[in-house]
């Protein structure tokens, strides 16, 4: 486990020497990678997404593909379609962009629905099917999407159900003075090359995958899990009534598997070999923010998920 885990600090050196700051978003996008979980990446231009995802890219030894979302994209461009060979007189199955290890759905939410759901269907599948044909999609497969607020202009919202999908949610938030006085520094100087180099290997990552596999999570720490995840469909029986008003739906049973995977990855990216509750108030935010549905009374009280995670994080407790 040791000797993995300072390959993995060896990854995000090498994305450091490119991206600044953005370090939670960093190891949130690895822990996505080693526990086959996609990832939502949610902020304003210019915040480094695309950037950060790309510059992983490089430094994983494995295939990847970049597609660009916009209104007149087709689901046949993201998935491939069949194509007339008029020499052979027949049909042939030209794959799509889909067909990767890392897929980086750049703005994911300016395209309509139809294209969303092409992606999300292979996300959930691992599989494609193109005319009668399907395909199994390569190990490992990673689905990282970016997308504007959906208070911007020209977007089109990922409805709840398609949301779920995706195992953790970031909102990436504007760096620090300091950062961006580097930012600056470092993208204004034009004869700046930076040369990083490729860590990661499929069997690298397929050792990871077993050394977070194999971190011990013991059963009150499962049963906190329960407990939190629950607490967000019932808050009357959590003594919390103060934000049950602000509720439709509380999260999902993949919140409960999610957690308890990025409970495993926050582990091992601490370098132990056992989850504590610590790790699971960690990533909580992350995994549930996306999954617990708010009404419009919360909208016009300006309560956010964060804060409903907030005060279940206060109220439940580890029972040992």
């Amino acid at each position: 486990m040791k000797n993995n885990f300072l390959k993995v600090q060896e990854v995000i050196s090498e994305i450091g020497k490119v991206v600044v700051g953005q370090d939670m978003m960093i190891k949130r996008l690895l822990m996505g990678l080693f526990t086959n979980g996609h990832i939502l990446l949610e902020g304003v231009p210019g915040l480094a997404k695309t950037l950060t995802v790309n510059t992983l890219a490089k430094v994983l030894k494995l295939d990847f593909n970049r597609i660009q979302f916009t209104p007149d994209l087709l689901p046949s461009d993201v998935i491939g379609t069949m194509i007339y060979n008029q020499k052979k007189s027949s049909f042939e199955v030209k794959k799509g962009p889909v067909f990767s290890n890392v897929i980086l759905a750049d703005e994911i939410n300016r395209s309509p629905a139809k294209v969303q759901s092409a992606l999300l269907e292979s996300m959930q599948e691992k599989q494609v099917t193109i005319g009668e044909n399907t395909f199994a999609l390569d190990t490992p497969f990673l689905v990282l999407a970016t997308q504007n607020p959906i208070d911007q202009e020209g977007t089109y919202p990922l409805p709840e159900a398609q949301r779920d999908r995706f195992m953790m949610k970031l909102n990436i938030d504007y760096p620090s003075k300091d950062e961006e006085l580097l930012i600056m520094r470092r993208m204004s100087d034009l004869n700046s090359t930076t040369k990083i180099k490729a860590v990661l290997s499929k069997r690298d990552i397929t050792s990871i995958k077993k050394s977070i596999n194999d971190i011990k999570i013991s059963e009150s720490v499962e049963k906190y899990i329960v407990q939190i995840v629950f607490a967000s469909r019932n808050p009357s029986s959590f003594n919390l009534d103060n934000i049950k008003d602000y509720l439709s739906f509380g999260a999902s049973p993949r919140a409960s598997i999610n957690l308890s995977l990025a409970g495993k990855a926050n582990a091992f990216m601490n370098n132990r070999d056992y989850v504590t509750p610590d790790d699971i108030k960690e990533v909580a935010n992350d995994v549930l923010n996306h999954r617990i549905i708010l009404n419009f009374e919360a909208e016009v009280d300006g309560v956010t998920t964060t804060d409903l995670v907030s005060q279940i994080l206060e109220k439940v407790e580890v029972n040992s």
